[in-house]
């Protein structure tokens, strides 16, 4: 089986499995593990180094109002790779190359291949691509005690939540930053597996534009800022620019007994339906409460995977 992954999330998955020689081609976003960044890329995008939270907004919009491609795909390179199997989605248009694209080219393709879509709302059926990939790839078995284990310990945070009897803070993601998008699809159910209350999400359905006003007057004890695809640097710094517009610095925050903000790097961690969900609810906990960080807080670094602001 010669895999072409299209999704940073389905390399994550084809690897977790043990399919990694497996996969030939990725996307140049796939950068996880440290070996997908080596297989060749069948991919490119328009770069957005440099530009602000609003200009990629608004660069985004243009292109998709006017029908263009965020992503161009290599038809040359997926003839040379021959692949069996390619997988995607078509969940978000913004994430990927659109579905009809690569179909138009995988049937010009000599290799014939099977395209696959990938396409989980929620943890449940993030959990049964899992189990597709497996069955396509005739490693069901041999894949089955890797399922289970992410599975048990998805299972296991909500489980420790109950036992240390926490109370469940009120709690804000947002998927981008300007303009602030709270969160949807799987989010909002690992909030509350962490052991927190979503006020502004949407459960199984996309991400949705919000009001910072909204955010606010929502009164949530924490927000965690989880910008789709981006590191917690940059969002660190767009976030408190935009606190800074709105009269929101350090001391304000503080006199109206706003939220604690934590940055999260978003690419590793939320945006992307694949093994690592499992540690963004390990690493939701610990933020949420900090009674649980001898069970999982030395995994995850400050500055890197987290940020408090």
């Amino acid at each position: 089986m010669r895999i072409v992954s299209l999704l940073p999330s389905a390399t994550e998955i084809c690897f977790a499995l043990g399919l990694g020689e497996s996969v030939v081609g990725v996307t140049h976003e796939c950068d996880f593990p440290t070996d997908a960044r080596s297989k060749p890329k069948v991919t490119t995008s328009r770069t957005h180094e440099g530009l602000s939270s609003s200009e990629i907004d608004q660069m985004v919009r243009g292109q998709l109002s006017s029908g263009e491609s965020l992503y161009t795909l290599d038809a040359g390179m997926l003839e040379d790779l021959k692949p069996d199997l390619i997988l995607t989605q078509q969940l978000c248009t913004v994430c990927a190359v659109s579905i009809r694209q690569v179909q138009r080219i995988a049937s010009g393709l000599s290799s014939k291949p099977q395209v696959v879509n990938l396409e989980p709302r929620s943890m449940k059926e993030v959990f049964q691509t899992f189990r597709k990939v497996a069955d396509i790839c005739g490693i069901s078995e041999k894949a089955a005690s890797t399922i289970s284990g992410l599975e048990t310990r998805y299972r296991n945070v909500k489980h420790l939540v109950r036992r240390q009897e926490l109370q469940k803070p009120k709690v804000q993601v947002l998927e981008w930053i300007d303009p602030p998008y709270a969160s949807g699809h799987w989010i909002p159910e690992i909030v509350n597996n962490a052991g927190g209350e979503v006020v502004i999400g949407f459960k199984e359905k996309p991400a949705q534009e919000v009001k910072w006003e909204q955010v606010w007057e929502s009164k949530p004890d924490f927000i965690i800022i989880a910008a789709c695809g981006m590191r917690v640097d940059w969002q660190k710094k767009e976030t408190e620019i935009i606190l800074a517009r709105l009269g929101l610095t350090g001391l304000a925050r503080e006199s109206i007994g706003a939220p604690s903000i934590w940055i999260c790097n978003g690419s590793d961690y939320f945006s992307r339906p694949g093994p690592r969900l499992v540690d963004t609810t390990e690493l939701l906990a610990t933020l949420l409460h900090p009674e649980l960080r001898p069970h999982y807080g030395s995994r995850f670094r400050e500055g890197t995977d987290y940020a408090h602001l």
